[in-house]
Parts: structure tokens; sequence; C-alpha cells
């Protein structure tokens, strides 16, 4: 599956960081702009994991369960 969201990314002294305006706690930061931008896509990640495990919980022993493909 393919995502993409907003990186904001600004330096802080010696150091990088970012936010990901669409997903609410995603921050990243690093030494360098790459380092950041990937410190930002593992909370990104990790994040939405967290969100769909919990979501998921809650669903009935007889719903019908999907994958929906968004391009």
């Amino acid at each position: 599956m393919h995502n993409e969201f907003t990186a904001i990314i600004e330096r802080d002294d010696d150091w990088f960081i970012a936010y990901c305006p669409e997903i609410p706690g995603a921050n990243g930061q690093g030494r360098t702009i790459e380092e950041c931008r990937n410190s930002l896509a593992e909370a990104i990640a990790l994040i939405l994991e967290d969100r769909r495990e919990d979501a998921l919980r809650a669903i009935p022993q007889d719903a019908i369960r999907e994958t929906v493909v968004i391009r």
C-alpha cells in the first residue's frame, strides 16, 4: 500500500525537527534532513499501526472485514 503524508521540517540549531499535520502526534528529529524524515516516517508508521490495532479490537465477531486501497 502506498501512502503519502506531508512532512514539515524546520531547523533548530544543529538539529532538524519535523511533524506531520495529517497525523497528530507524529514528530521526528535528526542531525540531517534525511535522518529527520526517516524518524518522522517511523513515527507515522507506529501511530497508524497502534490506531489500527486499537480500532480493530472493537469490531463485532460477525462483522465483515475487508481492505480498501486508496491510490
